[in-house]
């Protein structure tokens, strides 16, 4: 029998390329690799499907608002989906040989698994549900993360991840929305996944995504305006005056993703409150400048001091520490520095 390949057919037929097989694909470029990259992604693919499933039922399961008062690290009210995230993803990252060392947003302290002789190749860097405060009203989470690779001949488990973003051996997030989305990069450009419930798997739906050159809109919190440097009101003016749309979700996932995929710039600009900028640097800022920039994107620090300094370049010299940002369409990221320079 002959099989048809008409557009017709080809539309009936399912995705099957699924994220794990695109890993190990991308994995047969390099003959000395031993599959242990794959089973990380594998767990953050695992912990993705929880998640989101925590995420649809929550107020089902009466697990919505915040944890009893407590608060994070940064002195932030954790939600119950805050903490339900993070155990989740510290449990599945856990169970893999190849993780040494865990570090999440949501702790003071990096997580030791195992060392580098035991097997610990890699460390894992996440926030564990970015957006979380959004969700008693429905709107869209995420997950952000970052690999590196585990230096053991360095003792201490902070300082073997204060490596500036270049390091980055992958990035990521997964959106929690309409559906749920698996952006994720490895150096050799950004490629896209959506959980397809009837297969259980995340399907390949994007292949090297590549960011628009330019976007009319921006996405900042205005609200805080008045304590933005001159420069970011400057560009704010000139954007007003040259009918710019405001987009501001206030989860930096959907913010970032809408923009990934439509173009424009998003904006975390230093404050009064937060002259250095209030975004983390290892588990937002990183990540998240690693995918834009394999999309063709630019991602700045938007610093007084350093506007148009990349941020993967910046050393940390702490694992909470904090950054302004800039990220975007080249196009909108060079004209919000030229207010700024």
């Amino acid at each position: 029998m002959i099989m048809s390949n008409s557009p017709a057919r080809r539309a009936h037929c399912p995705n099957l390329t699924s994220l794990q097989s695109h890993i190990l694909k991308e994995e047969e470029q390099f003959p000395t690799a031993g599959g242990d990259f794959t089973w990380i992604l594998s767990a953050l693919s695992l912990a993705a499907k929880s998640i989101a499933h925590k995420v649809r039922t929550a107020r089902i399961e009466d697990v919505l608002g915040d944890q009893g008062g407590a608060a994070n690290v940064h002195g932030e009210t954790q939600q119950k989906l805050d903490v339900i995230a993070n155990d989740i993803l510290m449990t599945c990252l856990g169970n893999r040989p190849s993780v040494a060392v865990v570090a999440s947003e949501e702790d003071e302290q990096p997580t030791i698994l195992r060392r580098g002789n035991q097997g610990g190749k890699y460390c894992v860097i996440f926030d564990p549900l970015d957006g979380s405060s959004n969700l008693d009203v429905c709107v869209s989470v995420g997950t952000i993360f970052s690999i590196l690779r585990n230096d053991p001949n360095i003792p201490g488990a902070a300082e073997t991840l204060q490596q500036p973003g270049i390091k980055q051996v992958a990035a990521g997030y997964i959106l929690y929305g309409s559906s749920t989305v698996f952006v994720l990069t490895t150096g050799t450009g950004v490629y896209m996944f959506v959980l397809d419930p009837a297969l259980g798997s995340f399907v390949r739906v994007g292949d090297r995504l590549r960011i628009p050159a330019s976007g009319r809109s921006y996405s900042v919190n205005e609200a805080y305006r008045h304590s933005f440097p001159d420069g970011f009101r400057q560009y704010l003016d000139w954007a007003h005056a040259h009918d710019y749309s405001s987009r501001y979700i206030g989860s930096m996932v959907s913010d970032v993703h809408r923009i990934l995929l439509k173009g424009g710039v998003f904006l975390y600009p230093p404050t009064q409150k937060n002259p250095g900028g209030k975004l983390r640097l290892m588990y937002e800022a990183n990540p998240m400048a690693m995918i834009i920039e394999q999309a063709g994107g630019k991602a700045v620090i938007g610093s007084t001091d350093n506007p148009a300094g990349r941020l993967v370049e910046i050393v940390p010299t702490g694992i909470h520490q904090r950054t302004s940002v800039v990220l975007g369409s080249p196009d909108e990221v060079d004209r919000v520095l030229s207010h700024l320079t």
